[in-house]
């Protein structure tokens, strides 16, 4: 390595006294401009050191130093990390794209409740100090048909409360098949384990019977757990125990039952492609103690963890000390209880929530959309091989893993690139597009893809296709 290159590099404070940073401290501020001055130098260092000396001059180097580079440099700074992108992957329930987008009126609620203060836990009618999940409380009873309800985070933070509540030191039955692995590694075993229970898994993998409950209940018995398998599905020489036996065998021994549903259908929503799934209502119909599920998932609400249940068992799990630590604030609230009220009172309006809407989009109107996108398309660059095709969607979230949504993309055939270079510059674009690949072709599924984000989309696809 030539170190003349290296000493050729200029120090911050020499970059700092070039007339031309003046109007770049004006635009971004000092802290910004010597930051990226910062950026831009050890950048350039990197670069030097890692190709060598050949074909550099100092020069050169000290010439691509320049106010170009260092509001380049500002620009990439001061970009915020999580920004929105265009989902056409046509899976619904994304959990690496934030899972479920909001409904308007709960994006104003959050916003309103973000902007100032709010009635969080005030009691304005009394003038004392309130509880918060009194805001979505009376909610989800009406909507669940439950005699009692409460909400943390997210569904693991229900299901870790509810075994730390009712079975810390003592056992919990579950069926071996349901012993299920969710989203980033997290198995219901090792939450069992956080919480203290001790785990009695009965049955086979593939079939459980309701004499090996039975067998397995003990004085030391606190719960009969049931986990809906969302992501998977066993087949063939199967065999299961329906909710309602397990709830008869938890009476008759007083145990409570509780079920782990993970996404959390709901009835009512009218929603074809989930009508084989399990709701909740049903669940607790069958005399569940405590149901748990997703909000952020087909519910269509922010993240959080519902519970929805007897009045004594949510009771136990509002007054453990872990509910705190594992609480919604102010801002998922605002969103949730919209969601809510959307299904208790308007139920009318639920295609105005985005995750019903995507799974209640007819196959005819999908078509339509992406002929016209076609259409818009080469328009604009008439050269573009693209084209509507049919082909199938995905529910997401670890719902309904065999279920496939007939659905309609746009086609992109981008001879000169590829289209693994074609999915990297849409990927990396401005706005982001997160496409997919199928026979050697990028495919934009416009099930997923907002009415509002097509012309945005547009822009996006004409950009990666004319670099």
């Amino acid at each position: 390595m030539n170190e003349a290159l290296l000493r050729a590099l200029p120090s911050v404070d020499e970059m700092l006294r070039q007339p031309w940073m003046q109007d770049v401290i004006r635009a971004a501020g000092r802290s910004l401009a010597v930051r990226a001055v910062q950026h831009v130098i050890a950048a350039r260092r990197a670069v030097l050191l890692a190709q060598g000396s050949s074909g550099n001059s100092t020069a050169g180097i000290v010439g691509e130093l320049d106010c170009a580079a260092v509001m380049a440099a500002v620009e990439q700074l001061s970009a915020a990390s999580l920004r929105p992108l265009i989902n056409a992957t046509g899976i619904i329930v994304h959990t690496n794209l934030g899972r479920a987008p909001l409904c308007e009126t709960a994006l104003d609620a959050v916003v309103c409740t973000a902007r100032g203060y709010s009635n969080l836990e005030f009691d304005s009618e009394r003038g004392s100090r309130g509880h918060r999940i009194a805001h979505i409380a009376d909610c989800v009873r009406q909507l669940c048909g439950a005699e009692a309800a409460f909400a943390v985070n997210n569904n693991a933070a229900a299901v870790l409360l509810c075994l730390s509540a009712l079975a810390h030191g003592r056992d919990v039955i579950v069926s071996r098949g349901e012993l299920v692995e969710i989203g980033g590694s997290f198995r219901i075993p090792d939450i069992m384990q956080q919480s203290g229970a001790r785990l009695i898994e009965v049955g086979t993998t593939n079939r459980t019977h309701l004499r090996d409950y039975r067998r397995a209940i003990s004085a030391s018995s606190a719960l009969i757990f049931k986990a809906h398998t969302s992501n998977y599905r066993i087949v063939g020489f199967t065999a299961g125990v329906a909710l309602e036996e397990l709830v008869a065998l938890g009476r008759e021994n007083g145990i409570p039952v509780a079920y782990d549903m993970g996404s959390g259908c709901m009835a009512g929503a009218g929603i074809a492609a989930l009508r084989d799934e399990p709701t909740v209502q049903d669940a607790l119909a069958a005399g569940a103690d405590l149901v748990m599920f997703s909000a952020d998932k087909l519910l269509g609400g922010p993240q959080a963890g519902l519970i929805a249940g007897r009045r004594e068992c949510v009771a136990a799990l509002e007054n453990h000390p872990l509910a705190r630590a594992l609480r919604l604030d102010k801002m998922a609230l605002a969103a949730l209880e919209q969601t809510l009220r959307m299904y208790v009172y308007t139920p009318e309006r639920l295609d105005e929530v985005p995750v019903v809407r995507m799974l209640r989009a007819a196959p005819e109107d999908l078509r339509r959309r992406a002929r016209s996108f076609v259409r818009r398309l080469k328009a604009a660059l008439p050269a573009c091989g693209a084209r509507a095709v049919q082909d199938v969607s995905q529910v997401g979230g670890g719902a309904c893993p065999l279920r496939e949504l007939p659905t309609w993309a746009v086609e992109l055939d981008s001879v000169d690139m590829g289209a693994p270079e074609l999915e990297r510059r849409l990927r990396q674009g401005r706005p982001a597009v997160v496409a997919r690949i199928k026979n050697d072709r990028i495919l934009l599924d416009m099930r997923t893809v907002a009415p509002h984000e097509t012309a945005q989309l547009l822009k996006a696809v004409r950009a990666a296709l004319a670099l």
